[in-house]
């Protein structure tokens, strides 16, 4: 089951303050930014930057995710590793809020997010 429209009105505010704050400087983000978006019960977030060799084509890389599971009312984090599948943050792999959710992605400690 998605998540309601308040749930995503509510989601889309607290993640987006958090790409607000993270975003690089504006003369910046034509070559690399920082985004999001919410997918069913999940929240993605992305960077988006300037391919190498053809600096008018963009691609995404992933930083986050974190899925929502009503039944246990927990968000399940996720990091993708080099083999690009999501997997488990295993340091901390389930949280009760969003707002820790980003907490962690915020401090990164284990470089999983940012690198």
């Amino acid at each position: 089951m998605a998540l309601s429209e308040f749930e995503t009105k509510k989601i889309e505010k607290e993640v987006g303050a958090f790409v607000e704050k993270r975003r690089p400087p504006p003369h910046v983000r034509s070559e690399l930014d920082l985004g999001f978006r919410i997918k069913g019960q999940s929240v993605e977030i992305f960077e988006t930057r300037s391919l190498w060799n053809n600096p008018e084509e963009k691609i995404e890389g992933p930083v986050a995710k974190a899925t929502y599971v009503k039944r246990y009312q927990v968000w399940k984090v996720f990091w993708q590793r080099a083999d690009l599948k999501w997997h488990r943050y295993d340091p901390n792999p389930e949280v009760e809020t969003l707002e820790e959710f980003l907490g962690l992605v915020d401090r990164d400690e284990y470089a999983c997010f940012f690198g």
